[in-house]
């Protein structure tokens, strides 16, 4: 049997997947160990999983927005802590090395190409590939992607819940914004802007704020006197997406696809300063098929809003069945456990 490593993450997205990889192999009687950066939200995931046999959480930073001085130092660090990631491949003889990507992922991911005898594959989430992977994906044995062509499993590991929780969409009488965790305060503000026409026509609103906007948002809705579920954070949005007809959200690729998973009809405004604006081409790839609607937060109106939601989202909504399987991280371990 293999000894596996799972590493990366930082951010939701990339933990998203790790902990889809993580269950997977758990559901297959593996025990991965599991490799991030205590400097992320990695350690707040997977610190007290029982499914991991253990899990090391180290000094890693990102490279990213760091002056030349900040990016040496950080590179610097990231090889030392690859060849102190070596040694525990080396002393639990790790045979396979999957990377979710992100900065938590880079030591591990030197590591496995320094190390004989171990394989390394990639998940790349985004249309755009990470300067990590741009790096080390000539090393892998597979990429897997949901954009690229050439990818033996193109489907993005999205939690079977998102797909138990699908429905087809016919009209819309409940609608969602979604910052994401963290919020969005440009799509908070436009949600206040169009509440009272939503309100007047009958429509629900669902609203996540993140943390640091909740009690203004709150107040704002309070003050109108519009009955909204507002929320910050919830471990069960696959329920609130469920219960609505039409998504605001911006377009990072775990929300993205979980949205699709769900066939719910969705307006992406994608984060404007994305690496390589990612999050606009993430969502492109939707739009350009007709499955999704996109406009970049400087071009949303409330006039092109209250179109999309008086269209025919019910084509919409169908369209989005096709869009995704619900046997990706199935087909993608398949694939890695039956490589040698």
């Amino acid at each position: 049997m293999d000894n596996i490593v799972i590493t990366g993450g930082g951010t939701g997205g990339h933990l998203k997947v790790a902990e889809a990889f993580i269950n997977e192999l758990h559901k297959r009687s593996y025990s991965p160990i599991y490799i991030g950066s205590k400097n992320g939200q990695d350690k707040q995931w997977f610190a007290n999983n029982r499914k991991i046999k253990k899990a090391f959480f180290l000094d890693s930073a990102s490279v990213v927005n760091k002056d030349l001085w900040g990016k040496v130092k950080s590179l610097y660090k990231i090889m030392q802590l690859a060849f102190h990631c070596k040694d525990i491949f080396e002393k639990t003889k790790i045979t396979k090395v999957i990377s979710v990507g992100g900065y938590s992922a880079a030591p591990a991911t030197f590591a496995s190409i320094m190390t004989s005898g171990c394989q390394l594959y990639i998940h790349e989430q985004n249309s755009i590939m990470g300067k990590l992977n741009q790096v080390t994906s000539r090393f892998a044995t597979e990429v897997f992607s949901s954009y690229d062509p050439l990818s033996k499993s193109k489907d993005y590991p999205v939690d079977i819940k998102f797909f138990d929780e699908a429905r087809v969409r016919r009209e819309v009488k409940t609608v969602i914004f979604l910052g994401g965790s963290q919020g969005a305060k440009s799509i908070n503000n436009f949600a206040l802007k169009v509440a009272p026409k939503l309100n007047a026509m009958g429509i629900q609103i669902i609203h996540q704020t993140g943390k640091e906007d909740l009690q203004r948002v709150s107040a704002k809705y309070a003050n109108m006197k519009i009955d909204v579920d507002v929320f910050d954070f919830t471990h069960e949005i696959e329920k609130k997406i469920s219960k609505a007809d039409f998504a605001i959200s911006r377009s990072g690729a775990s929300t993205l696809w979980e949205l699709a998973a769900n066939s719910l009809p969705t307006l992406f405004i994608p984060f404007p300063y994305a690496f390589e604006d990612h999050q606009y081409y993430n969502a492109k790839v939707l739009a350009d098929n007709g499955m999704a609607y996109l406009k970049r937060e400087d071009e949303i109106t409330e006039a092109f809003f209250f179109e999309c939601i008086k269209s025919d989202i019910n084509k919409m909504s169908k369209a989005l069945i096709e869009s995704i399987k619900s046997d990706s991280i199935e087909t993608i371990v398949d694939i890695i456990l039956n490589e040698s």
